[in-house]
């Protein structure tokens, strides 16, 4: 066994030894891209999606140098008419790049790589005559020349050093040209059964242009027909909660939300494996260098951006198009770029149909309030600390305290919403509520009887809580709120919590900008 070639299938091994959610129909969707014009591939998903236990998956079940029958004999894989076809059958280079990135912290990188890449290489196939200045690339050929073999090469975390070096550095350049001499040759077809690289970002555009194009990516924005591995499903996470004892609506409330393409509810498969260990829900989400690189180009709330980052608190989604960034963390320029960041980081979910991103669970909230209070947005940080106390005002039938935790958010929030704007106050409504989505499902404009409510909170599971409903008026009175809500039947919507429901009328004066409130 070598250090980058065949390097047996221990990775993996020690994956099996522990719970294992079979993803391994990804190999079926690889192995239909050998040695076709599709053979390399891009897959990237954001951290703790599962990137490299899938490439150490990946070598296990194509090195030739190891038996890995046993690994594989109990997955989907073992029934796809391709399992036999591929399995232990090629030599496999696999690169993990941050184990470079963390060595070497000079231009030197590269050629770092390719001299460790071509000496172990060579150790491999040491009757293969090559000549002393021959790079990477061309002792392959040789070796292929020679021998017939065709590799598989695998690159984990592939964008490591873009996310190190900055774009302008001769370590960036030499990397780039590196790639293309070893995928973009002539011969490269001759060499690779396929490639396989993983990472966070998608490879770099130079201006409208992939630095490789010749590579499928599959990405989260742009999965194809990998969504599906990219995360845990629900029936997944079921059987998970029912062999661990877990609540699944629990785990749904935390970690669910992630739209993957045509994959519409998505699981963070490394928070729900943590949580489950744990019999525990919590916020698994370390902080992140990458989250930290972009936190600077939110505070300066590039049109507007602000202003989606408190929708999006609120339960609201944003207009996004990721077609424009560059897949490079120094080129951030606009609003569309960050979001795009967020979505690749896994931070926002991303709907393709209607080109919108939104905060998918309770964590990531968690965690993108983390990020406005790291960035000192004093008034939302001060509505959402408010949030607890104004619900227990609901819940305790306290009218003038919820007015007064009202009339607070909506005078706090006058500098980035319309204040005479039903909607607006809405919004505010959501942020000053925020603390009840722990307890809560909040929908807003939820369909109801004859008309819509503004916002309804409904229990969930478990919660030993009465539902909301919520109803705001302008220029009227909280009584007025109250009747519209029994004349349009809301609560008829809300059979289930007949006996415990509570009606909540907020009316708020334009001329005086005061707000009122009734509870029933």
């Amino acid at each position: 066994m070598g250090t980058y070639i065949n390097i047996g299938n221990a990775g993996f091994q020690s994956v099996r030894n522990g719970e294992y959610i079979d993803k391994s129909g990804l190999i079926a969707v690889v192995n239909s891209t050998l040695f076709t014009e599709r053979r390399f591939s891009c897959v990237t998903r954001c951290r703790r999606f599962g990137k490299s236990l899938a490439a150490r998956m990946l070598a296990a079940y194509y090195d030739r140098s190891v038996d890995s029958r046993s690994l594989f004999a109990d997955l989907q894989i073992a029934g796809d008419p391709s399992f036999e076809q591929h399995l232990n059958k090629y030599p496999v280079i696999y690169l993990d790049l941050s184990a470079f990135t963390e060595r070497f912290k000079n231009d030197s990188i590269v050629d770092k790589i390719k001299e460790k890449l071509r000496d172990d290489i060579l150790e491999a196939y040491p009757d293969v005559k090559v000549k002393e200045d021959d790079d990477l690339m061309e002792v392959l050929l040789r070796i292929n020349d020679a021998t017939g073999d065709t590799f598989i090469f695998i690159v984990d975390e592939w964008d490591a050093i873009c996310r190190e070096f900055p774009p302008s550095s001769p370590a960036m350049d030499n990397y780039v040209g590196w790639l293309r001499r070893m995928f973009k040759d002539v011969n490269a077809a001759r060499v690779f059964a396929g490639v396989y690289m993983t990472g966070i970002l998608p490879i770099k555009k130079y201006k409208t242009e992939s630095a490789l194009n010749n590579f499928i990516e599959y990405s989260m924005v742009e999965p194809v027909d990998m969504g599906k591995f990219f995360g845990f499903t629900k029936d997944e996470v079921r059987t998970l909660a029912a062999r661990h004892g877990m609540d699944f609506d629990e785990l749904e409330k935390w970690y669910d939300g992630y739209q993957i393409g045509d994959e519409l509810s998505m699981f963070n498969p490394n928070s729900v494996m943590q949580a489950v260990r744990t019999r525990r829900c919590r916020s698994f989400w370390a902080s992140t260098g990458a989250f930290d690189a972009v936190a600077h180009y939110i505070n300066m709330n590039y049109e507007g951006l602000k202003d989606d980052i408190i929708s999006m608190l609120a339960g609201g989604r944003c207009t996004v198009d990721p077609t424009g960034f560059r897949n490079d963390m120094s080129s951030v320029e606009s609003k569309d770029d960050v979001l795009t960041v967020l979505i690749h980081l896994g931070y926002l979910s991303y709907n393709w149909q209607e080109n919108e991103c939104y905060i998918p669970n309770l964590e990531v909230a968690g965690e993108m309030v983390n990020a406005v209070k790291s960035n000192k947005w004093a008034p939302l940080v001060d509505a959402i600390q408010q949030s607890r106390q104004l619900l227990q005002s609901v819940l305790d039938r306290d009218a003038e305290a919820v007015a007064r935790g009202v009339e607070a958010a909506h005078d706090e929030h006058t500098s980035i919403l319309s204040y005479n704007n039903e909607n607006s106050l809405a919004c505010v409504l959501s942020i000053a509520f925020y603390y009840a989505r722990n307890n809560y499902v909040i929908h807003r404009e939820l369909p109801t009887g004859k008309g819509f409510a503004d916002l309804v909170l409904i229990p969930r599971k478990n919660v030993d809580s009465p539902a909301i409903v919520l109803e705001l008026k302008f220029n009227r009175d909280a009584d007025a709120a109250i009747d519209q809500i029994r004349r349009r039947q809301y609560p008829a919507k809300l059979h289930d919590y007949a006996d415990r429901l509570l009606l909540v009328g907020i009316n708020y004066d334009r001329e005086t900008k005061t707000h009122s409130c009734r509870i029933e």
